[in-house]
């Protein structure tokens, strides 16, 4: 009869876990986060200097993509977000941006539905709707560096949340070669 060992708690990889403050990981999340907040912080600026009906479905443009006054506040909404995980940094920056990629992905194909009906409450078109799906690809590829892979190094904090007893062996047989030298 096969039994089933309970997984402790402590040897899952948690969130909630802190980086080291100069780890070279949250250099990527910040990036990801300040890149992404910045191009949406612009775009909703844009939106708004125009000052297109707040939920005017008119086909006004800005940069290419189709805005109105409700997407350019909820732009600006999210670039401030973004700006605010990057100051912050670390696994806040990874979650943010990884919460909000799964968002703009579910956004892209809720809107896509809406394309063609009279309910179109942020004036999307197919542009909006692909440009949806870049930035929640980016911002997913940002937030998940170095947190999601088979074959991350064991120096990586993740890996060793993940393994605690090989880490706990490696850095003892580290400590081992340090006192021989």
């Amino acid at each position: 009869m096969a039994t089933h060992i309970p997984v402790p708690k402590t040897n899952r990889a948690r969130l909630d876990e802190h980086l080291p403050v100069d780890h070279r990981l949250s250099q990527v999340y910040r990036v990801g986060a300040g890149l992404m907040g910045l191009v949406l912080l612009a775009f909703g600026i844009l939106g708004l200097i125009d000052k297109i009906g707040f939920f005017s479905t008119g086909g006004d443009e800005v940069a290419g993509l189709s805005t109105n006054g409700a997407l350019s506040v909820l732009s600006i909404c999210v670039g401030v977000l973004l700006f605010v995980g990057m100051v912050i940094g670390g696994n806040f920056a990874s979650t943010v941006n990884m919460v909000l990629g799964i968002a703009f992905i579910l956004s892209g194909f809720f809107n896509l539905a809406l394309i063609d009906t009279t309910f179109n409450p942020l004036a999307f078109e197919i542009q909006n709707v692909l440009f949806s799906f870049v930035v929640g690809v980016l911002l997913m590829f940002f937030g998940m560096y170095g947190r999601v892979s088979s074959t991350l190094p064991h120096d990586n904090p993740y890996w060793k949340a993940r393994h605690p007893e090989m880490a706990a062996r490696e850095q003892s047989a580290r400590a081992g070669q340090r006192e021989l030298k």
